[in-house]
């Protein structure tokens, strides 16, 4: 759910786009600030709590995608890109670097509304628990690096995991003992990637259980909550 307080930044180096793109925005119950560039954006960002950003793509000096990248690395911070038509590699990269959602130029104003309230409601949603680490996890019989797409069994073998099965299994750990809706893996995963396995949660935590479950038919590492989603029930021990 949105709310009045919310505060949306919108990044774009066309004057007439960001003003009344700000406008109409404002007059639907968000704050607004606006930002020509990567180095106005970093001014607000220093100085006032933001809930989303509006971020084009194009820009001079940094370009949207760099920006996306940094943001990231240092906050979960929801993002619609704004895109032209013919940067569809540039949009794929950008929901891979984490971006939430976009919107191609020409848009609709009212469409781009629909998608930052979405995106927003979304955000809020996704549980507040999370387990802090980027190095080696031990659960179950396995040795699973965060960073590297395998998992190691108790023999030494690597068993080699899609970028589906990683992203979906990092966000389970990550989530131990809470269940996840698909919706929530989707967007835990940023899975607009999702365009990639949008509708086949189910089937990566399926070819998962075949790969680390000692019977996929009876799982006992990802099980399942009828009619909620999945649980991660493992025991983790974080390497040091």
């Amino acid at each position: 759910m949105t709310s009045p307080s919310d505060h949306i930044v919108v990044v774009d180096d066309d004057a007439d786009i960001r003003m009344s793109l700000a406008t109409y925005l404002r007059k639907h119950g968000f704050r607004v600030s606006v930002a020509a560039n990567g180095e106005e954006l970093n001014q607000i960002l220093s100085t006032a709590r933001v809930d989303l950003l509006v971020l084009d793509i194009m820009l001079p000096g940094d370009d949207g995608l760099s920006i996306c990248k940094r943001v990231q690395e240092t906050r979960q911070l929801p993002i619609v890109f704004l895109t032209a038509l013919t940067e569809d590699i540039d949009r794929i990269v950008g929901l891979e670097l984490g971006a939430d959602d976009y919107v191609t130029k020409p848009f609709n104003p009212r469409e781009l509304l629909a998608r930052i309230k979405s995106v927003i409601r979304r955000s809020r949603m996704l549980p507040s628990k999370r387990l802090q680490t980027k190095g080696v996890v031990r659960f179950d019989r396995w040795q699973f690096d965060i960073s590297r797409k395998e998992i190691l069994g108790p023999d030494g073998v690597a068993v080699r995991l899609s970028s589906g099965e990683h992203l979906v299994l990092v966000s389970l750990i990550e989530h131990a003992r809470t269940t996840l809706s698909r919706d929530q893996l989707l967007d835990l995963t940023k899975g607009r990637e999702a365009q990639l396995f949008d509708r086949s949660i189910d089937n990566v935590v399926s070819r998962l259980r075949r790969k680390i479950e000692v019977d996929p038919t009876k799982p006992e590492i990802i099980q399942t909550q009828w009619g909620d989603g999945y649980v991660f029930m493992a025991d983790l021990e974080v390497a040091s």
